[in-house]
């Protein structure tokens, strides 16, 4: 069976499915970009209940209720910065964990549709194909063990966003 993958523009905290993910930061304190707009069209209630969570280490989940937005509940999930110090292999493991623990976390919870955002590719530097490569490598594989899965979105930002995974999906 194909893997239940569509590609899209648009804003992530718009859409309706069980489960958005959120690219989050260890802390799980508010942040720019993908968590700000998650946040802001969530309602504070979101913040007050992760400020009450620990931190996440690069590569885990987390899942919240999803507040005011249409999608039922939030994945909340550190990916490791691209520029930092590290060994390059466990950075992308924990850029591959963050699909994989997401799509775990979904699957505990009997939801199936999830929407992911581009994870790492934005102010954690990764670069655009290479982080589009992992995920949808990492999705076929969590997917294999969680077959109720299914609709997994590639939520990008921009058209050429859409277009790399489009590209990596044909």
């Amino acid at each position: 069976m194909a893997a239940p993958f569509e590609v899209m523009v648009g804003r992530i905290e718009t859409l309706a499915v069980d489960v958005i993910v959120n690219a989050a930061n260890r802390q799980l304190a508010p942040g720019t970009g993908v968590d700000g707009a998650i946040r802001a069209a969530a309602s504070p209630a979101l913040t007050a209940h992760t400020n009450a969570l620990p931190g996440l280490d690069e590569g885990e989940a987390v899942l919240t209720p999803g507040f005011n937005l249409p999608a039922g509940h939030i994945i909340h999930t550190a990916a490791p910065v691209w520029a930092e110090d590290g060994d390059e292999g466990q950075k992308i493991a924990g850029l591959a964990g963050c699909y994989m623990s997401a799509i775990k976390l979904a699957r505990m919870h009997n939801l199936t549709s999830i929407a992911f955002p581009c994870l790492g590719a934005g102010n954690y530097g990764w670069p655009r194909g290479f982080a589009c490569a992992i995920a949808i490598a990492a999705c076929e594989q969590a997917l294999e063990q969680a077959p109720e899965i299914q609709r997994v979105i590639f939520c990008c930002f921009t058209e050429d966003d859409a277009q790399i995974y489009r590209a990596a999906l044909s």
